[in-house]
């Protein structure tokens, strides 16, 4: 495969600059003009989505095509923050790279490393540093510094690893599955005694239990309820395909009759 130059690169990347410039420019696009940091917030978050869709799809166009939707809402970001007189993508670039090679240094330095476990916990240390340099206190939590506006899925499996870091971890997961049936147990006690602010609080541990037990299984929440979703979708589909084919209505079918078709069509699909 042909490896362009490194010039040529740069070059493809100011061409990208000199447009987002000049979309924002006076006389650019009123749309691209009104956007703010705040106004691209969700946008930023969709495109994620739609890599990780490519992603999961394995196709290489879409792919391609989702990276470089990502790649302009960072250089809008820092399009916008130029004009406020506040960084540019120089500036994001040079503290990135900075990062990686502090926070590398079995690669960059001296220093070796056995597996991919010692640089996380070498990268948890070097972090912990970092906030300290910035004024954080010595004795902060290991918990810090994970996003709140992750998903909920995503954010409950960084706090279990960063536990997990500090030795605050179940010994196996067949621990947690245990761990899963008293939370079950503690949820239909609720759910007899009707105390919905209980349940609330006893299905959110259940949910948490689920998500240490894939995390202990070396697997991804966020991944295993997607795939379950999509498999949902196919199978409910089907269902709908095969009440149509009978001239019947969904909504007008028995519990039974519906139960009866679900189950032929998990059989299938």
């Amino acid at each position: 495969m042909h490896t362009q130059s490194a010039d040529t690169a740069l070059l493809k990347v100011a061409r990208l600059r000199e447009i987002v410039a000049a979309l924002r420019a006076p006389g650019g696009c009123p749309w691209d003009r009104e956007q703010t940091h705040a106004s691209l917030r969700g946008g930023a978050i969709e495109e994620v989505y739609e890599m990780v869709e490519a992603i999961d799809a394995g196709d290489d166009a879409h792919f391609k095509e989702e990276l470089g939707d990502l790649l302009l809402q960072v250089v809008m970001h820092a399009q916008i923050a130029e004009e406020e007189g506040r960084f540019d993508l120089e500036g994001i670039a040079a503290e990135v790279s900075e990062k990686l090679v502090r926070r590398h240094p079995h690669v960059f330095g001296e220093k070796k490393l056995g597996d991919s476990e010692a640089v996380l916990k070498q990268w948890d240390e070097i972090k912990k540093m970092e906030r300290e340099s910035k004024g954080a206190p010595a004795n902060a939590s290991a918990l810090d510094g994970v996003s709140a506006a992750l998903p909920a899925l995503m954010r409950a499996e960084k706090m279990q690893k960063r536990a997990a870091r500090v030795g605050f971890d179940w010994e196996h997961a067949a621990a947690v599955v245990d761990k899963i049936r008293e939370e079950v147990a503690e949820v239909e006690e609720e759910i007899r005694r009707g105390d919905r602010a209980k349940l609330e609080d006893e299905l959110g541990d259940l949910l948490f239990a689920v998500v240490n037990l894939t995390r202990k299984s070396n697997f991804e929440a966020e991944i295993l309820l997607n795939q379950a979703t999509k498999k949902f979708v196919r199978r409910f589909q089907a269902m709908e395909s095969e009440v149509a084919k009978l001239g019947r209505n969904l909504v007008a079918m028995s519990p039974s009759e519906t139960d009866a078709l679900w189950e032929q069509v998990k059989q299938r699909v």
